[in-house]
C-alpha cells in the first residue's frame, strides 16, 4: 500500500522590520529583516514540529544581540519555542518588545530594533557657545565657554546621558569684570608768583569695558582739570562704571609746591606789611617804621624765585626833629605822614590849666607814642616867650607863624591836635584827659594799616 503523501506546508521567509536612524534627518527607515511569518497556516495535526528546527528565522538585531534559551538546546536558536531576549549596545535605545518567542506561525511574538540614543540639540549661549566632542550623541561632552569680559556661571560642561538628556544645567555668561581704567600720572606743579595756588590741568582717565566695550558713566571725585589747587598734596579721584554696574576706580595726586623767602623780622620801632602770605614767591614786603622813627636803608624786598629776598633789611632811627628851619611850614613837613602833633598854648608857665595838662601828658607818655602823638608847647609872652619840642627849642619866628597858622591866643589856655596830614582835627580850650584823647585818635584818626596793627598787637602800655 503505497504510504499516504504528507500534506505541503508553503513557508515563505521574510525579513524582520528593522529600523534604521539616519543621522542629522531626525528620522528612522523602517526595513524589514529577521521577521518570519507563515503566508499559509497548515492544519495543526500535520506538523511535526520535531522534525524543523529551523522554524523561526533566525534573529540579527542591528547594534544589539538577542540572548536565546530553546527547549532543545542551545543548538535550537530558532526552533518552536525558543525564547530571547533582545538588549542593545551602549549608545542604542531598544524600540518595541524586549523579550520575543518562536510560534508555531513560525513567527517571532514580536518586533524590536535599536534606536541610537541622541540628545537635543543645545541652545545657543548668549556671550558664550560651546564645543561638543561627539554632536549630540550618548557620552558626548559639551564644554562652555565665554567671550573675552564674561564669566561663565552654571555648569561649565554638560554630557548627553542614557536618558537622551544634557546632564546639569544650561550656564549663562555674566560681566562681572570691572572695567579698566588708568588716571594720569601723579604731577607737581609750583605755585605761581605771588599766588599761594597754582592751575593745574590733566587729561580725562583712559577706560576700557573688557566685554561690551560700554562704559555707562565715570565720576570724579576732586576739583575739575584747571582748577586753582592750594599749597599740599590732594588725591583726585575717578571711578568708571559699566552697564552691567561693574565698577573700578584710580587716583592720582596733585602736589603743590610754594617756594618761600625766609621768614622777615621786623625791624626794631618798626614792622612789616607784605602782600600774598609774606614770604612767598613774588610776594613784597614793605618796611614801616614807629612814629617818631625814620627808615634808613631800602623800603621794598621782593622775595625771589631762588627763595632769596631782594635787598637787605633797613634800620629805624630815632626822628631828627630839625627846629633851625626858614618857617613854621617847614617843620611842620617834616611829621607828614609820620607824627601825629598836639600843640599846647598857654599864657605863662604857671598858668594853673597848662600845669594840670603837661602833668596828665607825662604820665601817658607810652600811650601818646604808640598813638604817634608829639607835643609842641607854645608858653609865655614877647619878648620871653618859649616853643619847643621835647629839648628843641624853636625860634620865635616859628612860634608867631605857629600861632597864627593855627589861630592860637596868647590870653588864655588852649590846645589843637592835628592827624598826620597837618590838619585841624580837635581843639580844647580846657586841659583834655589822656583817655578822652586816645579815644579820639582811635576812632576817627587811625588809618587801616595802623588800625590793623594795633589790633593784632593790643596796647602794650596797660
Amino acid at each position: 500500500m503505497a504510504q499516504e503523501a504528507a500534506p505541503v506546508l508553503l513557508v515563505v521567509l521574510a525579513r524582520l522590520v528593522s529600523s534604521t536612524w539616519h543621522e542629522g534627518s531626525g528620522y528612522y527607515t523602517e526595513s524589514h529583516t529577521n521577521e518570519v511569518y507563515a503566508e499559509e497556516t497548515p492544519p495543526e495535526p500535520a506538523l511535526d514540529y520535531r522534525r524543523v528546527p529551523q522554524w523561526c528565522a533566525t534573529l540579527n538585531i542591528h547594534r544589539g544581540d538577542a540572548t536565546c534559551y530553546s527547549p532543545r538546546g542551545n543548538s535550537y536558536r530558532s526552533s518552536l519555542g525558543t525564547r530571547c531576549e533582545l538588549s542593545c549596545t551602549r549608545g542604542y535605545r531598544l524600540v518595541g518588545s524586549s523579550m520575543v518567542q518562536c510560534l508555531p506561525n513560525r513567527h517571532w511574538s514580536g518586533m524590536a530594533y535599536c534606536r541610537q540614543i541622541r540628545c537635543h540639540v543645545l541652545p545657543a549661549v548668549l556671550r558664550g557657545s560651546y564645543v561638543c566632542s561627539a554632536g549630540v550623541q550618548m557620552d558626548s561632552r559639551c564644554d562652555y565657554t565665554c567671550l573675552p569680559g564674561y564669566q561663565l556661571e552654571g555648569d561649565r560642561s554638560r554630557i548627553c546621558m542614557e536618558d537622551g538628556r544634557w546632564s546639569g544645567t544650561e550656564p549663562i555668561c555674566v560681566d562681572l569684570e570691572p572695567p579698566k581704567i588708568r588716571c594720569p600720572d601723579s604731577r607737581e606743579r609750583i605755585a605761581e608768583p605771588g599766588k599761594l595756588t597754582a592751575t593745574v590741568y590733566w587729561d580725562p582717565p583712559r577706560v576700557k569695558d573688557s566685554a561690551d566695550g560700554v562704559i555707562k558713566r565715570v565720576m570724579l571725585r576732586g576739583p575739575e582739570p584747571g582748577s586753582e589747587f592750594p599749597e599740599g598734596e590732594h588725591v583726585i579721584r575717578y571711578t568708571a562704571h559699566d552697564q552691567a554696574y561693574n565698577r573700578a576706580s584710580c587716583k592720582f595726586s596733585v602736589r603743590v609746591q610754594v617756594r618761600r623767602c625766609p621768614v622777615l623780622k621786623p625791624p626794631q620801632n618798626g614792622y612789616i606789611s607784605c602782600t600774598s602770605d609774606g614770604n612767598n614767591y613774588g610776594a613784597t614786603c614793605e618796611y614801616l617804621c614807629d612814629g617818631g622813627y625814620e627808615r634808613q636803608g631800602t623800603s621794598l624786598r621782593v622775595c625771589q624765585s631762588t627763595q632769596q629776598w631782594t635787598g637787605s633789611q633797613p634800620l629805624c632811627t630815632p626822628m631828627q626833629i630839625n627846629t633851625a628851619v626858614n618857617s613854621a611850614a617847614s617843620l611842620l613837613d617834616q611829621f607828614n605822614e609820620k607824627r601825629r602833633l598836639l600843640v599846647i598854648s598857654a599864657p605863662d608857665p604857671s598858668n594853673r590849666y597848662y600845669k594840670m595838662q603837661i602833668s596828665m601828658l607825662q604820665q601817658a607818655a607810652c600811650g601818646l607814642d604808640l598813638r604817634h602823638v608829639t607835643i609842641i608847647e607854645l608858653v609865655g609872652q614877647p619878648p620871653h616867650e618859649v616853643g619847643r619840642i621835647r629839648e628843641h627849642q624853636l625860634s620865635l619866628g616859628i612860634i608867631q607863624e605857629l600861632r597864627q597858622f593855627l589861630h592860637l591866643t596868647r590870653s588864655h589856655f588852649n590846645a589843637v591836635l592835628l592827624d598826620k596830614a597837618g590838619t585841624d582835627r580837635e581843639r580844647y580850650i580846657a586841659p583834655v584827659s589822656p583817655d578822652e584823647l586816645f579815644v579820639f585818635i582811635d576812632t576817627y584818626l587811625l588809618g587801616e594799616r595802623e588800625a590793623a596793627r594795633r589790633a593784632q598787637n593790643g596796647d602794650p602800655c596797660e
